[in-house]
């Protein structure tokens, strides 16, 4: 007789029972039960058989026969702190100026495939106002790599310091490669052109975002 077998057969005549009223309560003929314990016929248990014993004695499936369950895998989460946005003032790098407020876990694996930065390298941050709309709207939050900045700026949004204030805007070089633009999504803010790359004050470049349905 084999473990799962044995342990029906155990739980069967603990709880009294005998095995025409288990095969009952399957909805079976009065021997199946018997027939099963005894003379192993069937060689495993129906699997909805199963999971209506596994009820009635109280017992996990694989007592009677499942097969273990396995894990799932094993999620490593990077945790991104969110940032007081409002809070900030002056110049300086965003992580040393704003305050956390909570933290985000992204899947490592996931944030891999965005940046090679460390965690301690990304924050998350509040858009405020609608100069970025379609692209961004109010409320929205982004996903700011602080490590790609100044050095490495090309196409794409950015965060900067603009009179002392945060700006979430539109990085674009110019067809002759020297001089870049700098642009609001939405056509009734203003756009800068013609600036040198050393005079914006980038503080990481955006490769996220997140939004709330309403």
């Amino acid at each position: 007789m084999d473990d799962a077998r044995r342990a029906l057969d155990e739980l069967i005549q603990k709880r009294g029972c005998n095995y025409s009223e288990i095969s009952r309560l399957l909805g079976r003929n009065a021997a199946y039960i018997q027939q099963y314990i005894r003379r192993g016929s069937p060689r495993q248990l129906d699997e909805q058989d199963r999971a209506v014993l596994a009820r009635f004695f109280g017992v996990d499936e694989t007592i009677l026969g499942a097969p273990a369950r396995r894990a799932g895998p094993v999620v490593q989460l990077a945790l991104v702190p969110i940032l007081d946005v409002e809070a900030s003032a002056g110049h300086g790098a965003l992580a040393e100026m704003e305050s956390k407020s909570a933290q985000f876990g992204f899947d490592e694996k996931w944030l891999r495939r965005l940046t090679a930065s460390k965690a301690s390298n990304l924050s998350i941050i509040g858009v405020l106002g609608d100069s970025m709309e379609p692209t961004l709207h109010d409320g929205d939050e982004v996903l700011v790599d602080l490590a790609d900045g100044q050095s490495r700026v090309r196409d794409g949004i950015y965060v900067l310091r603009m009179d002392d204030m945060l700006s979430v805007k539109r990085i674009a070089f110019e067809p002759q490669g020297k001089r870049v633009s700098v642009l609001s999504d939405n056509p009734t803010f203003p756009s800068w052109h013609g600036l040198e790359k050393r005079t914006l004050n980038i503080v990481g470049r955006v490769l996220w975002f997140g939004r709330a349905l309403r």
